[in-house]
Formats: structure tokens, C-alpha cells, sequence
């Protein structure tokens, strides 16, 4: 047990963390907290559930996930990407079905973490991640439509396209204060950074925008004439627990367990090569399952590791989970203050918000880039957006994950002898005469999702103990989508520590997708060599210069 959790905080106060970290961490967890309140409260509202779950949820999960969680530097709390499972659970289940959902699932994560298979969440395939992600993101703006054209609609339809359909047949209902509120959000959140990158645009927004609402009296809906007042208190809940109906909630507690462990763990790798630091999987897995098994007794709805909050607060100096922590008591100090003042937000405002959180979480650019990759690739990128838009994100995560494996299946049992027989030689080549400063690995198979994480990682700890690195790539007959995202990556860090990358016997089809996705040129093409001799030639003549 000792060794499957061992939380960060506590290797790194046994080892000792300075005065003048602690400082940079206070500072860092503070920016972030400001960063995470006007987020808190547009995914709860988003979730279909009161603005204070939120914030209860950032408090109470946030801390522990800094407090018993394996990453240096992982900021949790609620997220975009639970936002249509917590909506259709609402709708389904009320709130006691979320809060048992969300519970089960902490369980769910725990098991997880004990069993050991923080690793093989690294199985799921990168079009598929992309593609539930971007699915999300389309389902998230379409949930603000409503707000952002201050539409007056009683009850929505949760499925996608009926939700369309009643906002084109409302369309002439339009209120234009809150078109236009929607409109400067959502310009001020993009363009503030400009003036400044210590105080986050969307609290700018919030601030400016709500003042000059509240003053001028413009009759648009806010948080008030949709929930009532913001509690400035956290208390405790039981839900009502019908034991004969546990198993309805199975499916939707293991959507919100595989969802968190992904997010948090891809949150967790981001860090890593942020801050040149390793992350412990299973223990940040057990962090997250016990503050979802905690947070719902206290009102909070499920929580992850928020990408885009634990790079703001690697950028703002947090190098430890001290400064998630304090970002954590930073939110319950202004919820304790300031709640009553919340309520005056307009839904337009948060609406404007979300809409830049959907767009940048789309990842339209990698969409863009895996639809000219491989076609297996393209139809599980699909596959997996549509069913999410479209159905449900439990069936696409599942669906994906099959797809994936059988075209993976298929792609091995179509390839045909592309390399010669003394290219398949078994002869182990004795690289003992290679100068120092060079190091040489050899990849010995297809680059793809259930190999590149290995793959990667070895790479990056190869490339650190040399000047120059000499990838050999004769036996690769293809590399899918999330190989070369995985390469990209771990490239482009080697290069950042001024490490040189060569390649030899790339085959036509690889070096096609290494072109397409940018590695080539990331690189150099001139690095790129037909064969290790001329490749190791090349790499001595560099070494001598």
C-alpha cells in the first residue's frame, strides 16, 4: 500500500521545500484561486445545479486532490468535461442520484489506483480523446446558447439536435442586452491577457460586467432570478439511498471515473513536461476517488485535474501542491465574503465564459490535423464525436476504445512485407564503439496508442543522457495519431533541453505522417537520414563541430 500511494506533498516535506518556494507558491495558488472562481461557478451553472456546488467542489476537492494527489503541481476542481453527464444525471436522477454517482465513482477510482492501472489509462487512443473532447466542447456552447441570446425557455430538451430546434424556432426572442454582454465577455476574456496575465479575463469580465449591469439596471436574467441566493457556508448531506436501485447508477459512476482519470492524468503529463517532473499515476487516481467520495457529502458536484488551471499556476511559479492548497482556501475565503454579491452575475456573463472555455477546449487544430492522418484514425476521431454529440459519452468512450482495437487489429493483418529480409535480420549490432554523447534506440515494431506512452517516455530518458540521439526506425511499418502526438512532444522537450534528434530507415508512409503533423520539420529534415550508417556519420561529424 505504502508504495501504490504515496502522496507528493509528503515526499516533498520530508525532503524539504524552501522559504522562497513556499512564497512563490502562496502567490501561485492565490492567482489560480481568482482564476478558478468565475470557472467554479459557470460549470456548476452549466451543470444544471446551483452556482455554490461550484465552489464547494474547488474548496473541498481542490485541497485534497493537492493534499494526497501524486503530481507536484495538479490543480483539481470541477470541470468542462463532466458538464453533460452531471446535466443528464440531474435530469434523470436528481440531485441524490448525482451526489450516489458521483460517490461510486470515487470508489470506482480508488479500486483503480489500488489495483495499479494508472498506466493503462495511457491505452486510450489520442483520436479518441480528441474526439470526445471536441465533442464535449460542441455540446457545452450549445448548452449556453440559451443564456447567451438571453432566450426565455422554460425547459430545454437534453438531446442535441431538439435543442437546436427550439432555438431556432425562439430565435426572434432574442434579448440583445444579454447578445451584447455575451458578445463583450467574451472579447474582454480573449483580449485582456494583452493588458495584463496576472488577473485571468474571465474575472475581469465578471467584475466589470456585473457592475455595470447592477448600476444601470439592465433587464437581463442573473444567478439570482435563476437560483436564488449563493450560500456563503458549506454544510453537510445525506442523500437518500434506495439500495434496490444502486445498480441504475453504475454506468454513469464509471463514465465520471474513466472521464476524471483521464483528464486528471493527461492533466498530470502536461505538468510533467512543464516542469520537467514525473507524476505518480496511482496515487493521484486514489486522491481523485477520495475527493469525489468526499466532495458530494458536502454539496460538490465530480472533480479532475483542470488542465488549463494547473498550467496557469505552473506559469505563475507553483511548483508544489502548497499552491494548490491555497488556491483551494483562497476560494472558500472569497465565497465566505463575497457570496451574496455573486448572485448579481448575469447568466449572459457566464455564458460568454463558457463559450471561450468550449472553443479552447475543442482542440480543432488536432481534429483538423488526425482527420489528414490515417483513415483508421479519422473514423474513431469521428466515430467518437458524433456518438458524443449526438448520444452519449458513455457509449462513445466504449465504442472508441473497440473501434480503435479492431482497426488496430486490421491495420496489423494487412501489412505486407515492406522491409527487406536483412533489414528483419535478428542480429543484435554491437553499438559499444559509438562515441560518447551519442546514443542510439532502436524501435521495434509499429508506433501506436498501446505502445507510444513506453515508447515515449523511453526516448526522453534516453535523449537526456546524450548530446545527440539517433532514433532507428527501420522496423516501424506505421505510426498512428496518438504515436506521433506522443513523439511530437517528446521531441520537441528534447530540443528544449538542447538535445539534437536524428532519424534513419523511415519508411515512405511514416515519413509522410512525420511531414504532415509538423515532426519533420520540428526535427529538421536534414536530420532525417536513409540509413544508421549515414545517420551515425552524420551524428559524429555534428559532435566534432
Amino acid at each position: 500500500m505504502k508504495e501504490i500511494f504515496q502522496p507528493k506533498l509528503f515526499t516533498l516535506l520530508k525532503e524539504g521545500i524552501s522559504k522562497k518556494q513556499i512564497v512563490s507558491d502562496i502567490f501561485a495558488g492565490i492567482i489560480v484561486g481568482i482564476v478558478a472562481l468565475p470557472l467554479a461557478i459557470a460549470f456548476a451553472v452549466a451543470s444544471g445545479v446551483s452556482p455554490e456546488k461550484g465552489l464547494v467542489t474547488a474548496v473541498i476537492a481542490g485541497f485534497i486532490i493537492s493534499f494526497l494527489g501524486g503530481s507536484r503541481v495538479q490543480i483539481g476542481g470541477p470541470t468542462g468535461a463532466f458538464v453533460i453527464i452531471i446535466y443528464a444525471l440531474v435530469e434523470k436522477y436528481g440531485i441524490d442520484g448525482l451526489i450516489i454517482s458521483t460517490i461510486m465513482a470515487g470508489v470506482i477510482l480508488v479500486i483503480f489506483g489500488l489495483l495499479r492501472l494508472g498506466a493503462l489509462l495511457k491505452y486510450f487512443p489520442y483520436p479518441l480523446i480528441v474526439g470526445f473532447t471536441s465533442g464535449i466542447a460542441v455540446v457545452i456552447f450549445s448548452t449556453q446558447v440559451k443564456d447567451a441570446l438571453g432566450l426565455n425557455i422554460n425547459k430545454l430538451p437534453s438531446e442535441f439536435l431538439q435543442k437546436w430546434g427550439v432555438y431556432l424556432s425562439n430565435i426572434q426572442d432574442t434579448n440583445l442586452y444579454a447578445l451584447a454582454i455575451t458578445i463583450v465577455t467574451i472579447l474582454i476574456v480573449i483580449y485582456s491577457k494583452h493588458l495584463t496575465t496576472k488577473v485571468p479575463g474571465s474575472f475581469v469580465a465578471i467584475i466589470a460586467i456585473t457592475l455595470v449591469v447592477t448600476i444601470l439596471d439592465i433587464p437581463v436574467s442573473t444567478i439570482e432570478s435563476f437560483f436564488g441566493i449563493i450560500p456563503n457556508n458549506i454544510s453537510f448531506t445525506l442523500p437518500h439511498l434506495d439500495f434496490s436501485n444502486l445498480s441504475m447508477y453504475i454506468a454513469p459512476a464509471l463514465t465520471i471515473a474513466l472521464l476524471g482519470g483521464i483528464e486528471s492524468l493527461l492533466s498530470a503529463v502536461v505538468a510533467d513536461g512543464m516542469i520537467s517532473s514525473v507524476h505518480r499515476s496511482n496515487t493521484e487516481l486514489i486522491a481523485q476517488g477520495i475527493a469525489n467520495i468526499i466532495t458530494p457529502f458536502f454539496g460538490g458536484i465530480p472533480a479532475t485535474g483542470a488542465i488549463a488551471r494547473t498550467a496557469t499556476n505552473v506559469k505563475n511559479g507553483g511548483r508544489t501542491p502548497i499552491a494548490g492548497m491555497v488556491h483551494a482556501l483562497t476560494l472558500l475565503l472569497i465565497m465566505l465574503l463575497f457570496a451574496d454579491y455573486a448572485k448579481l452575475i448575469p447568466m449572459s456573463c457566464l455564458a460568454g465564459i463558457l463559450i471561450v472555455v468550449a472553443y479552447n477546449m475543442s482542440e480543432w487544430r488536432s481534429f483538423v490535423s488526425i482527420l489528414r492522418a490515417s483513415p483508421f484514425d479519422v473514423v474513431v476521431l469521428l466515430a467518437t464525436f458524433f456518438l458524443t454529440v449526438l448520444v452519449d459519452l458513455t457509449i462513445a468512450i466504449e465504442v472508441g476504445v473497440v473501434l480503435a482495437s479492431l482497426l488496430f487489429m486490421k491495420r496489423m493483418a494487412d501489412i505486407e512485407t515492406i522491409l527487406p529480409n536483412e533489414e528483419r535480420s535478428e542480429h543484435v549490432e554491437n553499438y559499444s564503439n559509438i562515441p560518447n554523447g551519442i546514443a542510439v534506440y532502436e524501435i521495434g515494431g509499429p508506433l501506436f496508442f498501446a505502445s507510444a506512452k513506453q515508447y515515449a517516455q523511453t526516448i526522453r530518458d534516453i535523449g537526456f543522457s546524450s548530446k545527440i540521439l539517433i532514433i532507428r526506425m527501420r522496423l516501424v511499418p506505421f505510426v498512428d495519431a496518438t504515436a506521433l502526438n506522443n513523439l511530437k512532444e517528446t521531441i520537441r522537450t528534447l530540443k528544449n533541453a538542447g538535445i539534437i534528434v536524428v532519424m534513419s530507415g523511415v519508411n515512405c508512409g511514416v515519413y509522410k505522417d512525420l511531414e504532415q503533423n509538423h515532426i519533420a520539420t520540428l526535427i529538421g529534415k536534414e536530420n532525417i537520414l536513409k540509413t544508421f550508417e549515414e545517420a551515425l556519420s552524420y551524428a559524429k561529424s555534428i559532435l566534432k563541430n
